[in-house]
């Protein structure tokens, strides 16, 4: 059986060449048949010209140019659309993913297995990227409402027969995680070693770790709207009981609870509830809004192959 190797690039000019060479003594050893898709998301370097030059040259190694920078998953699924294979393998432009660790994916997912995650045996990153990196998982767990979300990473294999669940996907919001879980019914998990960054800073910032995460919540799944519901419904409870006391002192004692802050503060409280309400729902009317404008999650500039 091939495999198809897709691997998304963003000002990855110093690290392409090396990756392709392991790359190419990796799958060597493992299959009689492989491909190695770059798919180049808006680089501002000359990942591309490189990315050409190897597709020229090599007939295993092919590349997609985007219009422009989709993100990591948006390029990560345009790879797998592609993918002539019957086993996918994803991975990271830097080489924090050692290709010698493939192996190890590929012989788990051999057990009968439709998706095998690699999991970092010791993380090269800073804490804040952990704390972040912790907060997306955790997101994803609770939208896909699956523990073994929080386990899960950019390093996995899979059958490539999984993309049929999610072949006729068309929104611009992607979270691969999230589209193979429509299909996959197995997973596992295999340690694998991490290596220091090679090529300057993750392009994850912490802007965009949290807003991947919203997207999680809100693009696919209904937890943040029965959050929203539990919240009115919490509050309501708790303005009856105000009420009864409130009353109750009045019948009772012939006065009322006395004091601004106490009033400001239910009042801050519950206003507090409405507009965080609002904003989920916000959230999820501007992902409609989306659906209905029927933006692609990318748009391929050229390919290049041998």
């Amino acid at each position: 059986m091939g495999i198809s190797v897709i691997v998304p690039v963003f000002n990855g000019a110093r690290t392409i060449s090396e990756l392709l060479q392991r790359l190419e003594r990796s799958l060597e050893n493992i299959c009689d048949d492989y491909e190695v898709i770059l798919v180049n998301d808006g680089s501002h370097d000359e990942s591309w010209e490189l990315i050409r030059g190897f597709s020229e040259r090599f007939s295993w190694v092919h590349g997609i140019d985007l219009m422009k920078n989709y993100g990591q998953h948006n390029a990560l699924l345009c790879g797998i659309r592609c993918a002539r294979h019957e086993r996918v393998v994803t991975m990271d432009d830097d080489l924090q993913h050692p290709p010698e660790e493939i192996f190890k994916l590929v012989r788990k997912l051999d057990e009968g297995l439709d998706v095998v995650y690699g999991v970092e045996s010791q993380q090269s990153h800073p804490v804040h990227r952990k704390i972040c990196s912790c907060w997306v998982k955790l997101a994803l767990s609770m939208s896909l409402q699956n523990s073994v979300a929080r386990k899960i990473g950019a390093f996995r294999i899979f059958r490539t027969q999984l993309r049929e669940s999610f072949v006729s996907y068309t929104g611009d919001t992607v979270c691969v995680d999230a589209l193979l879980s429509w299909g996959a019914k197995s997973y596992g998990f295999v340690e694998v070693d991490h290596c220091p960054r090679m090529n300057g800073n993750s392009n994850y910032g912490l802007t965009g770790l949290l807003r991947h995460a919203l997207n999680n919540f809100v693009a696919f799944s209904a937890f943040p709207l029965k959050l929203v519901s539990l919240l009115g419904l919490g509050f309501t409870i708790i303005g009856i009981c105000l009420l009864v006391y409130i009353l109750g002192n009045y019948v009772m004692y012939g006065s009322v609870v006395p004091g601004f802050a106490f009033l400001g503060s239910i009042i801050a409280v519950f206003s507090g509830v409405q507009l965080f309400s609002l904003g989920i729902l916000g959230e999820y009317i501007s992902i409609i809004h989306a659906g209905v404008m029927n933006r692609p999650a990318y748009s391929i500039r050229s390919t290049m192959s041998k």
